[in-house]
């Protein structure tokens, strides 16, 4: 966390009771409502695992239903995932003190998220909520955390610009599609650390209110983040830059459960969008069968609007493309600034010309690790479509509604294929053999095992950095040899050098990460400033 966000988190604290509005009044009146349910788990309810590792989920119901039966059945998947989530914010900030200035300053910053929610998915997430783990209950209680990690993913890139969500969208239909009918495919690299996709989730949902609909998920979770629904229409979502807002609203993965669970067509998607406050923004990539086509809806807290093209390729990125945000002066920075644009012209270059395309192209640029006209980046460059990160990678066919998700690692495991015209309606629930997409040679090569060893040495690097320690060479030499092209090797090992005050070694590192394919300007500009304050200590 910087220090001009931690003070800000600070003087709210002190400013605040760091509680939730009508939190306690309610949960009370939750509580009697679903007291007052009858609750029984049926045969069609069910929870396994695919044959390559993902979890498969198939409940139906009224909001508290939907939300007992998930808790039900994923209790120690759930209580797994707050686990991970809050291990990952005791690394992030060690000091307890400053853990319970944040918790505080969350508290506050979404007093009234109470009010930007639904009702029936207050519900539906309230019934959930009480199966979540005992032993955070001095953060809050289960419901108040159930909500604020409904909001992490809106507050990390708000809040902090971690932007630790850096997905990539294609659409396609017409001439560039082998039937002419849609045909998208998305990448959703959302990282919070590896065990946090561990068990991720592909759910389907009966609501008692709305179409069924599948998504890809996580335990603990009513929003969505990637989907389709019975009628054919798909969601994804893509985040975008933000100014920091003061409070927060409704969380965009409740927006998007809201679409797709009430919307057939891309004009009834916009109507219900029309109907939220959000507070960051984010790009809503639109699929319908009905339409056959695409568009995104962009949301921020300022204003709404909607892009479309009309060639029959629709690419989505992580900045904002419609008219209305043109001349916004945050989004023209972030194009300029950062690796989303890079991502757009590369999808757009894998897309070139009209084809007939095919799910199994669509899966290879997905996976495709390369930069612009097959630039070497490195493994792990967040300029790559493929940043081995990604949560999932899905594909939609919604005229067929069927859909391909990725199994772990990141996007690189085999594609389950589901077929939603049968999978309520058949007594098991599994994915259709016939249909799936293989997992990705890359991990039999020799650059994925490297891969996998430069992650490992890189937190022991950063480590040792951070507390001056010193690495032995033969570690040094073999970080350095397991992913030579990436920038960030070298600018790490610029830092470790640094610390030991070995200057002359630090700024070759730092010359070298420079002649490399950096993921952003700010990255840049930052080995920049750290080469000139490493050639002055000479």
């Amino acid at each position: 966390m910087s220090k001009k966000l931690f003070s800000l988190v600070l003087l709210l604290s002190l400013i605040s009771c760091g509680s939730i509005k009508n939190l306690k009044k309610e949960s009370d009146f939750f509580e009697t409502e679903f007291q007052q349910q009858k609750f029984s788990i049926e045969k069609r309810d069910v929870l396994n695992k695919s044959v390559n590792g993902n979890w498969q989920l198939r409940i139906s119901g009224n909001p508290y239903e939907l939300g007992y039966k998930k808790g039900f059945l994923t209790q120690q998947l759930y209580q797994n995932q707050e686990k991970i989530f809050f291990g990952k914010v005791a690394e992030m900030i060690p000091n307890p003190s400053k853990q319970n200035k944040l918790l505080y300053f969350l508290k506050w910053y979404n007093r009234n998220i109470l009010s930007a929610i639904p009702t029936d998915l207050k519900q539906e997430l309230y019934a959930l909520s009480l199966f979540g783990s005992d032993e955070f209950n001095d953060i809050g209680t289960k419901f108040e955390r159930n909500l604020l990690l409904h909001s992490s993913h809106d507050i990390g890139h708000a809040m902090q610009d971690l932007m630790l969500v850096g997905c990539s969208s294609i659409a396609l239909w017409n001439n560039f599609t082998e039937d002419g009918n849609l045909l998208i495919g998305r990448n959703f690299d959302f990282y919070v650390n590896d065990e946090f996709a561990q068990n991720k989730i592909v759910e389907f949902i009966s609501p008692k209110n709305g179409y069924k609909y599948a998504s890809v998920t996580w335990p603990g979770m009513v929003g969505v983040v990637s989907g389709m629904n019975e009628k054919g229409l798909t969601i994804t979502l893509n985040a975008g830059k933000s100014d920091i807002p003061m409070r927060g609203k409704t969380p965009v993965s409740i927006v998007a459960r809201s679409i797709l669970q009430h919307a057939e067509t891309i004009d009834e998607a916009v109507e219900i969008a029309e109907k939220f406050e959000v507070f960051v923004s984010e790009s809503f990539l639109i699929g319908s069968a009905k339409d056959n086509k695409a568009v995104v809806i962009e949301m921020s807290p300022k204003r709404m609007d909607v892009y479309e093209t009309n060639n029959g390729k629709l690419i989505c990125t992580n900045h904002f493309q419609s008219n209305g945000y043109k001349t916004d002066k945050r989004n023209k920075e972030y194009i300029e600034e950062s690796h989303s644009y890079y991502r757009l012209e590369k999808l757009d270059e894998s897309f070139q010309t009209e084809k007939k395309y095919k799910v199994i192209d669509v899966l290879k640029v997905l996976r495709d690790i390369s930069g612009l006209q097959n630039e070497d980046l490195g493994l792990g460059n967040e300029k790559a479509l493929n940043q081995l990160m990604a949560h999932h990678g899905v594909i939609f066919k919604p005229a067929e509604l069927k859909m391909w998700v990725s199994n772990n690692p990141y996007q690189l495991g085999a594609f389950d294929a589901y077929d939603l015209n049968t999978i309520f309606k058949s007594k098991e629930l599994k994915p259709v053999k016939s249909l799936e997409l293989p997992k990705d040679d890359f991990l039999k090569s020799k650059d994925y095992k490297q891969y996998k060893k430069f992650r490992e040495l890189h937190k022991t690097i950063e480590i040792a950095t951070n507390s001056k320690k010193i690495v032995s060479n033969v570690i040094l030499t073999t970080y350095k040899k397991s992913n030579p092209e990436l920038w960030l090797v070298y600018k790490q090992l610029g830092d470790y050098y640094y610390s030991q005050k070995q200057w002359q070694i630090a700024a070759a590192n730092y010359k070298t990460a420079l002649q490399k394919v950096i993921s952003s300007k700010d990255q840049k500009k930052s080995i920049e400033q750290k080469l000139k304050k490493t050639l002055k200590k000479l």
